[in-house]
């Protein structure tokens, strides 16, 4: 049964991803409509799976980077949909839903199976550290859908003929303000992420600094880049296509970040 659903969810989504580039294409109401119920549908059968898999493993989907990938791709889902209900930009879906099928496409070839929870993951603190640390993978996520809508608008606008794109995207101000708000709760997530993977290590190990080097340095590298990143935003050093540029670059980072300290 579960296999089942994750395939249904692999499917839905990918229509879904289809139908939000058709509709930034074509600009049919039709379409994003249908993209919207291809979302919702997906974004249920996706639950359902991860319900499945907890009761069949009898623990929480954490113990690999498939499982992992799976509830984080939820995560991204579940902010798009609350992004689109907050603010109404039809356009965001064609470049975040293929970020979240991509993962689950991931999820389900990459092996993981029958992956036991190792005992010092069986802790409350490790939870908390995870459930942060989604929380602000989905937040950067959007940051770098809106930044590569950026830039595209921003070529739009300077071009002399703009493109099919540019009736198609929201304006440079709107996606700023998206963008500014969207690091603005990423990056507290992730830092609570980090300290309560600290904690977590300092409860199950007995000292807050046995952590493997080569999987959390990269985390923090990517905790710091985006901290600039804010810091940039709040004094006002870094807007417009700095910005953008500096959360696609980001989530780069951080996406290689989560692969190493996830899968290696």
């Amino acid at each position: 049964m579960n296999v089942i659903f994750s395939n249904l969810t692999l499917f839905i989504y990918f229509i879904a991803t289809l139908k939000h580039i058709l509709f930034l294409i074509h600009r049919r109401p039709l379409l994003f409509k249908i993209a919207m119920g291809a979302v919702a549908l997906g974004f249920l059968s996706h639950t359902v799976t991860l319900i499945l898999m907890t009761v069949q493993a009898h623990r929480l989907p954490f113990a690999n980077f498939s499982e992992s990938l799976a509830f984080s791709s939820w995560v991204v889902v579940l902010a798009y949909l609350l992004a689109e209900w907050r603010y109404r930009i039809s356009a965001l879906g064609s470049f975040v839903m293929p970020v979240a099928f991509f993962g689950i496409f991931l999820a389900l070839i990459l092996p993981g199976e029958g992956t036991p929870l190792i005992p010092v993951m069986a802790n409350f603190w490790f939870l908390i550290h995870l459930v942060f640390a989604f929380l602000g993978t989905a937040a950067f996520t959007l940051t770098f859908g809106v930044g590569v809508m950026y830039i595209l608008q921003e070529g739009q606008l300077k071009s002399r003929r703009p493109g099919v794109f540019y009736h198609r995207l929201p304006s440079l101000e709107m996606l700023d303000d998206l963008s500014h708000k969207a690091l603005s709760w990423g990056f507290p997530f992730l830092t609570l992420g980090l300290v309560a993977g600290f904690i977590w290590i300092r409860s199950a190990k007995g000292s807050f600094w046995d952590w493997d080097p080569h999987k959390t340095w990269p985390l923090l590298i990517a905790w710091a880049i985006y901290g600039i990143l804010l810091l940039g935003r709040l004094n006002g050093w870094w807007r417009g296509r700095k910005a953008a540029r500096g959360a696609v670059f980001g989530f780069v980072l951080v996406s290689l970040s989560y692969w190493l300290h996830t899968y290696s």
